[in-house]
């Protein structure tokens, strides 16, 4: 499907890095801004359902910036780079870049087709680089809580599920059909790669 980055293996590539640097970037926005301005960057940015009069064309790509508090941002950064760095290492910049915005742009536009509210995080996104890790490294072990080993396959299986009943049986305010659109769009475009091996991207 793909071949392993030129530029050799790091713990910290260009691409992961910089997706950092912007969430980061944006968060710290959020709270200036919104102290100094008294503007909700989350409101401007984050995606709103199509009814509800606040939508705006750039919302399924801004949203993926935009955080709810330092507990959102910490956890989906550090799965961002937990899994993302493998990926980017193993497909090279260009490829997971594109996989990243597919998931993120993919689960936002999900959302407008749910009742809701206001969606902010790069969940979206993480869940599909969660996704792609665990079909492309399925045997791989992951630390559930830093102590019990689970092969990954079976870690996104059961990520999968809990998204999928939490969406349908509770109201938590977590954007769950979001999580699971993010894995959707991965699953098509990688099942798209693995049919087309010779395409670039």
């Amino acid at each position: 499907m793909s071949d392993y980055s030129p530029q050799g293996f790091r713990m910290l590539p260009t691409g992961v890095k910089n997706l950092l640097i912007v969430n980061a970037i944006m968060f710290f926005a959020y709270y200036v801004i919104g102290n100094t301005l008294h503007l909700n960057l989350n409101a401007l940015l984050g995606i709103w359902p199509l009814d509800s009069g606040y939508f705006r064309i750039w919302q399924p790509v801004t949203y993926m910036f935009m955080h709810a508090n330092l507990e959102h941002i910490f956890f989906n950064m550090f799965a961002l780079w937990m899994f993302g760095y493998v990926l980017e290492n193993f497909w090279g910049t260009k490829r997971f870049l594109i996989y990243y915005f597919v998931c993120g742009i993919g689960a936002g536009l999900l959302t407008l087709l749910i009742p809701g509210g206001l969606t902010v995080g790069a969940s979206g996104a993480v869940y599909g680089i969660l996704l792609a890790f665990g079909m492309t490294f399925p045997e791989e072990r992951i630390y559930l809580y830093f102590l019990m080993p689970i092969k990954a396959k079976w870690f996104v299986i059961g990520y999968a599920v809990i998204e999928l009943l939490e969406g349908l049986f509770v109201t938590d305010g977590i954007a769950h059909f979001a999580h699971l659109g993010g894995m959707l769009f991965g699953l098509l475009l990688i099942l798209y790669w693995r049919r087309h091996p010779f395409s670039r991207y």
